[in-house]
């Protein structure tokens, strides 16, 4: 960012890492106890770690504010939204919040890395809509359109500027 703000950049638009421990890749991938995993399903250990490099990822973008001058720097909580997408999937109509549509394995998560969406054997889902996790890491274009229009609300982002600010 600073380099970009030293050949003139002045308006900044981060977003911080989502739930990493809810992923079907990690879920599957990682060796666990029920009391490794939060409420939701999700590797607590994961969370925490993606929350720890929010937390300097957001103070990071406060001082570049104020050593900036001139600089518009808005932090997105994109951890909240997702996260929510995952305690609340039934409430946004989505079905099996940590499995995977396009993978290999079936329930719980549906991924194999041996077997990852487009090789040879994995399988697609009809219901692409009722996942939030397209293969294992990426998000479908539901869940995605969720994410973007709670980012347009600017209700998490820091400071609160309208979306719209950046298109001008």
């Amino acid at each position: 960012m600073k380099t970009l703000y030293d050949q003139g950049g002045r308006n900044f638009w981060v977003h911080n890492t989502g739930p990493l421990g809810c992923l079907p890749q990690k879920l599957s991938m990682v060796e666990k106890t029920s009391r490794d995993l939060d409420q939701h399903g999700c590797i607590s250990r994961y969370n925490d770690a993606a929350n720890l490099f929010n937390e300097g990822l957001h103070q990071l973008c406060q001082g570049f504010r104020s050593e900036m001058k001139g600089a518009t720097v808005v932090y997105v909580d994109i951890y909240a939204i997702k996260y929510d997408l995952i305690a609340n999937s039934s409430k946004y109509g989505f079905s099996n919040p940590l499995m995977a549509c396009c993978g290999f394995g079936g329930p719980p998560y549906n991924y194999n890395i041996q077997i990852t969406c487009g090789q040879p054997g994995a399988q697609v889902c009809n219901e692409g809509s009722k996942l939030v996790s397209w293969d294992g890491i990426h998000y479908t274009e539901a869940a995605n359109n969720i994410v973007a229009s709670k980012i347009q609300t600017n209700v998490f982002s820091t400071p609160h500027i309208a979306f719209d600010f950046f298109c001008h």
